[in-house]
């Protein structure tokens, strides 16, 4: 099989550091609103935030909550926990995560140099990512991502979240390509490589910290700057 000459990326947890930038965040949060005020310590709100924000992420990706939804209720329900029940409070925070969280500028190791070598060896680059479309063009822009890709998909404006195959199938009609021509590059082996793989895509999983476990056939890296070796010899 001849090697794919065009690369979706996930942007979120593969390119750029959601887990580090989103606690940068809120740590300014947290001090700029006077939490501690509040909340005896700044990791205990921010583990409550990462539970109920997975939660609702779920559900938002299975499409039984809307995107309204999932960003009124995460902070309300993550305060309600530590027993504060100001509407207004949250509604500050929701506010001002949005505004600061996209800004922040952290990105795995070797992502720009990786990158960089991929667009020297002429694969065209593409997002596909499930997160809001406003915030994530800032994230392109503000971390030196932007100008690496060709189009950017986000789920939202499909309707339809991966790992339904019918994101990846737009995705492949806007970059003018096929499955056979393109692999998908993503952290969560359902979203991305399960559901790029039903739309006939090859696919890498992204496993910085080793979560997944082996599995037969699966193409894997733990740091980006694996890729473009293992692009190679994909079949």
């Amino acid at each position: 099989m001849l090697r794919p000459k065009h690369l979706f990326f996930d942007l979120d947890r593969t390119l750029w550091d959601f887990e580090a930038n989103s606690k940068k965040a809120l740590q300014i949060l947290f001090r700029d609103l006077a939490l501690n005020d509040r909340i005896e310590h700044f990791n205990h709100f921010h583990h409550t935030y990462i539970r109920v924000n997975a939660e609702l992420w779920k559900l938002y990706g299975k499409g039984k909550i809307k995107k309204e939804e999932l960003r009124d209720s995460r902070f309300r329900r993550a305060l309600e926990h530590h027993e504060i029940f100001d509407d207004h409070l949250a509604t500050r925070l929701s506010t001002g995560y949005l505004d600061i969280s996209p800004r922040q500028t952290l990105l795995f190791p070797n992502t720009l140099e990786t990158l960089t070598d991929l667009r020297k060896q002429e694969y065209r680059m593409h997002i596909i990512t499930n997160g809001f479309e406003e915030v994530q063009y800032i994230k392109l822009k503000e971390s030196g991502l932007e100008s690496f890709f060709d189009i950017v998909v986000c789920s939202e404006t499909v309707g339809y979240n991966k790992p339904d195959q019918r994101v990846f199938q737009h995705a492949m009609e806007r970059a003018g390509t096929n499955p056979t021509d393109s692999v998908m590059i993503g952290d969560d082996r359902e979203a991305d490589i399960s559901g790029a793989m039903r739309a006939g895509m090859r696919a890498i999983l992204f496993d910085p910290q080793g979560q997944y476990g082996k599995t037969p056939g699966e193409s894997k890296i733990s740091n980006l700057n694996e890729l473009p070796l293992l692009l190679t010899m994909l079949s």
